[in-house]
Order: C-alpha cells, then sequence, then structure tokens
C-alpha cells in the first residue's frame, strides 16, 4: 500500500508584518515625547479632560513650596532670558542664551543662571542645581519677573497672549498655590490652566 504524501503547509506572513509596521509607525508619529523635568510631581486626579495648547504656553510648576518654570519654544526662551538680563544687570553671551534655549524647564536663581548654563549639557537638567525661583520676596520675586517678562515678549513678538499653566504636585499645600494665583492676578492673568492628572475609573 502507497504511503500518503504529506503537504507541506506554509503561512504567508507578509500582510501580518506590513500591518505591524503600520501600527508601529502610527504611535511612533502620533505619541508624544515626555519633556523631562527638573523637578516631577505628583498630580491630583480629575475627571476633566483639555488639551493644553504646545504654544506660547509658560507652565508653573510647584513642589514642596518651590517653583519651576517651563517656557515653550526656543526662541521664546532666549528672549525671556535677554529681558531678564536686561532687568537684573545682567549680561548672557549667545552661547550662554543657546544653553538656556536647550532647558524645557528650570528653577535656578537668575543670579546664578550663568553658572548653571555653564555646566555640561547632561548636568544642567538635575534636579540638584534647580532649588527653585525666588517668588517669597517682595524685592525679589522672580517668578513675577520671569512671567510678566514672557507675556510682554509673546505680546511685543507675536501678539499673542502668552497662556500660563500651573502644575501642583497633589500635596503641595493650598496657601503655596495661592501665592503663585495672587503673583498672576497682580498682572491681570486672570485665566490659567491647572494641570491635572486623569481620574481611573476605579478612583
Amino acid at each position: 500500500m502507497a504511503k500518503m504524501k504529506k503537504s507541506s503547509t506554509r503561512i504567508d506572513m507578509t500582510a501580518m508584518c506590513d500591518v505591524s509596521f503600520l501600527l508601529l509607525t502610527f504611535f511612533v508619529l502620533t505619541s508624544t515625547a515626555k519633556t523631562p523635568e527638573v523637578h516631577p510631581v505628583d498630580l491630583p486626579a480629575s475627571t476633566k479632560e483639555t488639551k493644553i495648547p504646545s504654544d506660547d504656553i509658560l507652565s508653573i510648576t510647584v513642589g514642596q513650596e518651590n517653583v519651576f518654570i517651563g517656557i515653550a519654544g526656543r526662541e521664546d526662551r532666549k528672549d525671556i532670558l535677554t529681558r531678564m538680563g536686561n532687568e537684573y544687570k545682567i549680561e548672557f553671551t549667545e552661547a550662554e542664551k543657546n544653553a538656556f534655549a536647550g532647558l524645557e524647564n528650570f528653577g535656578a536663581d537668575i543670579r546664578e543662571m550663568k553658572s548653571l548654563l555653564a555646566k555640561a549639557p547632561s548636568d544642567r537638567m538635575k534636579e540638584e542645581f534647580h532649588k527653585g525661583i525666588p517668588y517669597k520676596d517682595s524685592l525679589n520675586n522672580q517668578l513675577s519677573s520671569w512671567v510678566r517678562l514672557a507675556r510682554e515678549s509673546s505680546w511685543q513678538r507675536k501678539e499673542s497672549f502668552l497662556k500660563v499653566a500651573i502644575k501642583g504636585d497633589a500635596n503641595e499645600q493650598f496657601g503655596t498655590i495661592k501665592e503663585i494665583i495672587d503673583i498672576l492676578q497682580k498682572q491681570r492673568q486672570n485665566r490659567f490652566y491647572l494641570v491635572t492628572g486623569l481620574r481611573s475609573e476605579d478612583f
């Protein structure tokens, strides 16, 4: 009796590979890289989901009573640093302005900024060099100056109203957030975003 010849099975994976690469390309192109932060905070949760604009925005991060600033746009950062230098009688070189343009966020006293910018790029974002921007002393309220000059820069260069977002740690004291809001309202900046995390279903 003759043996039955086994038929070989072959699965064509070409279509599956194409779909996989298409999905991978989609997620790479549509995802947003998380911005490195000098002082990460745990955001309070909420159910409201509103996308914060990515242009012409200044973010104020508050954690452990310290304040940190993030400015969107490299050219915006350079211009605002120049204005801060003029106000505090500090002249920044073009190399220092370019170094500052690479800082996504910071929390250093303007008088220590030259020292920070002189460090290696890999060291500039280390938390130990960012002790927070002074805002409690009425004679040296640098947070107020950064906000005011950022608003002036945005309006004079682009005729655009600067938007402000506050990212407060979930465990931050209300008094600290209130101080930040008071600084904004003294400059008639009465509209701002409060950044929160999205509450999960089992909250």
